[in-house]
């Protein structure tokens, strides 16, 4: 009798269990349904939907490319949005693609999730980047196929999978009808290679976080072990081993062939549907974004041109940035789906959205407001000199640096610090990947003597800066080659100082025994910007040689940086003078 009724109780314990699964995935789908999707603006559910998973396209090198495809359930055709994902497949992953599936799901959408190759449930060896134009061609063909396929695409996604977008963006026939592309651009070599210097903290990170079978997030201390020490080459073997695409990106200092294959040609003039870009202040793609914008808007065909948009907001990579208050300004991942079904319904179905949108938004921090432009950079832009003084001793903010208005009237010492590349200025926020980018108080590595400080008064009413930011240097150094970085700072009334923006720029020089004292002009491009500088704050710059592990540390020697383990210090040297007008060249918004 007992082993009678053993099978009978297995199976009403199974059916339990899988009941409790069943409930428990629906009340974890809403929690994520609550916590990651919008709903404020964003029109109603219309459609069931249903399911099919794990199906399979074979791609002609043999690597099985599997997706989930959520429909919604009608007799007629509708668009299609397709999400090729680079994340492994997790718990939290999967439901939050779900999640977002069902969203476009239930307003009329077919949403096809497809893990990229060797990712999500996909085979295939993953190297980041690579493989990607061929295996979303063959899923484009793929999809025109399919017996639900009505020729209507719209893609989406950010960095890695706004790349699987880039990749596709000039296809027809079938290709994209619509983009929606955040945090990524067309110019990863400009990523990973800003000024010439190598992004050592976003590489890193990646590289650690994505290198193995299983995306995981690295410790600060893996990372931490990885940057200390010389080569650079061996920065991933520091942390936790080697990691072959890391080395590449590092081996590859120049934009080569290898940078040509990840990028392209010409993608932004080439794209041939309109695309909707959402960037952030203190993302590492930025500039580069910013750049495709606009060349699409100057340069690609007219539909595309002339209905692309951008957003940038306050955002870090994939997050929302803190406030020097503490607050932190919406949510990032709500704000990258928020305007995806008026995007997607004006441009792939048959609605027509009432409303009608500027081609540039933008959150100006300081007034912490959101606001529509017409163009990118600002028509009305005003760029301002604001030129750097000092008696010789602008080191450290304790320092006579002053940042003024006024042009050099007469002769006045340079500014000369020392460069050690073992001892460089330690990164404190900025635009790169991890968690430590973003927003942070500089004041401890101003009082440094080889941070030079210059500062203006405090300002007598609001002052906007909006657009690019540029410094313009007259500079010596005692090395053959080296860096001259630079950073923008808002200074408040208490004094705490908060990074806005910053950039570096790596170069040759020619050294003689009177190098020292003769001046190269030099000009660096900082990260774009949109701050309000509040009636009695200051704008302070930051001029040093090093901002670490934020760029690889150049060791000064001339040699090839990947394999370099000696190092020499550099005296580096600012001229301010009528003749040399060391200026930050600021875009000024009246206001």
């Amino acid at each position: 009798m007992k082993n009678k009724l053993r099978p009978r109780a297995s199976s009403l314990l199974l059916s339990l269990l899988t009941l409790s699964t069943l409930v428990y995935s629906a009340n974890v789908q809403a929690l994520i349904s609550e916590l990651f999707l919008p709903r404020e603006g964003i029109r109603k559910p219309e459609y069931k939907v249903s399911v099919e998973r794990n199906v399979a396209l074979i791609t002609s090198d043999g690597v099985a490319l599997v997706s989930d495809i959520f429909y919604p359930k009608t007799d007629e055709k509708t668009p299609t949005i397709l999400v090729r994902i680079p994340f492994t497949k997790t718990f939290m992953n999967k439901l939050r693609a779900d999640a977002v599936a069902r969203f476009w799901a239930s307003r009329g959408y077919t949403v096809v999730i497809q893990g990229s190759r060797g990712r999500y449930k996909s085979g295939g060896k993953y190297y980041p980047l690579s493989h990607e134009r061929r295996d979303g061609i063959e899923t484009l063909a793929w999809l025109a196929k399919q017996p639900w396929f009505d020729g209507r695409l719209g893609m989406w996604g950010g960095s890695a999978f706004g790349y699987t977008q880039w990749v596709l963006a000039d296809q027809l026939n079938p290709g994209p009808s619509a983009l929606m592309i955040q945090i990524s651009s067309t110019n990863f070599y400009g990523m990973f290679y800003p000024g010439g210097a190598f992004s050592l903290e976003s590489a890193l990170f990646w590289a650690v976080r994505s290198h193995g079978e299983k995306d995981k997030d690295p410790s600060l201390g893996d990372l931490e072990r990885g940057y200390d020490g010389f080569p650079l080459i061996h920065a991933d073997d520091r942390a936790i081993g080697d990691i072959p695409f890391f080395n590449d990106w590092v081996n590859h200092a120049t934009r080569d062939e290898y940078w040509a294959d990840i990028d392209g040609q010409d993608r932004a003039r080439t794209i041939q549907a309109p695309v909707l870009l959402m960037a952030g202040w203190y993302d590492p793609f930025l500039p580069t974004q910013i750049s495709d914008f606009i060349r699409i808007r100057r340069e690609a065909i007219s539909h595309a041109a002339k209905s692309s948009r951008i957003i940038i907001g306050p955002w870090v990579h994939a997050d929302t940035i803190t406030l020097p208050n503490g607050a932190k300004p919406g949510d990032y991942r709500k704000a990258s789906l928020a305007p995806s079904i008026e995007w997607f319904d004006r441009h792939l179905s048959s609605r027509t959205p009432a409303l009608q949108v500027q081609p540039v938004k933008i959150y100006v921090m300081g007034e912490n407001q959101w606001r529509d432009e017409q163009e990118w950079p600002l028509a009305r832009t005003r760029y301002t000199n604001f030129y750097l003084h000092s008696a010789g001793k602008a080191n450290g903010s304790s320092g006579d640096g002053l940042l003024s208005l006024d042009m050099p009237l007469y002769s006045e010492n340079p500014d000369a610090y020392i460069y050690d590349p073992r001892n460089p200025v330690p990164s404190r926020g900025g635009a790169m990947l991890g968690p430590r980018a973003g927003i942070k108080l500089q004041n401890e590595i101003e009082t440094r003597k080889d941070v030079l400080v210059y500062s203006t008064l405090p300002l007598k009413k609001d002052l906007e800066i909006t657009g690019t930011v540029q410094l313009v240097l007259h500079v010596a150094t005692s090395a053959p080659n080296t860096d001259f970085t630079a950073k923008l700072v808002n200074v408040y009334p208490d004094g705490k100082a908060y990074n806005i923006s910053d950039g570096i720029l790596r170069r040759h020089y020619l050294t003689t025994n009177e190098s020292t004292n003769r001046s190269t002009e030099i000009s660096i491009d900082l990260w774009p910007t949109s701050i309000l500088f509040r009636e009695g704050h200051r704008i302070r710059l930051e001029v040093s040689s090093s901002n670490y592990p934020r760029y690889d540390r150049n060791p000064n020697t001339g040699s090839p940086i990947a394999t370099e383990t000696h190092s020499i210090v550099a005296t580096q040297t600012i001229f301010h003078d009528p003749t040399t007008p060391s200026r930050l060249i600021l875009p000024i918004i009246p206001r």
